[in-house]
């Protein structure tokens, strides 16, 4: 299998949104392309059959501080190191990109994931609007 991390790959606007749906999350079809065209960078890896397999992204102002989000792995390539390899290359790109900090938000049973992946989990909230 192929699973190569490549950042800023060409994507459809209806791929992400379709692997949204096969891990189990809204699609938010409205994202695309608006996402593309604003977040700083994101990466994707694709199958022998150049399916989209795994997607994540970082956005920010630029500055030194980025937020990395929407880390998904198709579930049928769960448990194979591709989500970690993705992580990775979106740091390294961080690095390069001139961000000093990168934040995640994450589910507690996900953990490992992100501490493998080389984040220091740390105490934060969240705000959400209820519209």
């Amino acid at each position: 299998m192929n699973d190569k991390v490549i950042i800023n790959m060409a994507i459809a606007n209806h791929e992400v949104p379709e692997l949204r749906e096969l891990v189990g999350w809204g699609r938010r079809d409205q994202d695309y392309p608006a996402l593309f065209e604003r977040c700083n960078f994101w990466a994707g890896v694709r199958n022998e059959n150049d399916r989209l397999i795994a997607f994540g992204y970082v956005c920010g102002m630029g500055l030194e501080h980025g937020y990395m989000e929407d880390i998904m792995v198709h579930p049928q390539y769960q448990g194979q190191g591709i989500g970690v390899k993705l992580v990775k290359e979106l740091l390294r790109e961080s690095k390069r990109f001139g961000l000093g900090i990168v934040t995640v938000t994450y589910d507690e049973e996900n953990t490992n994931f992100y501490k493998t992946s080389g984040f220091t989990p740390g105490f934060g909230g969240v705000w959400q609007s209820d519209c």
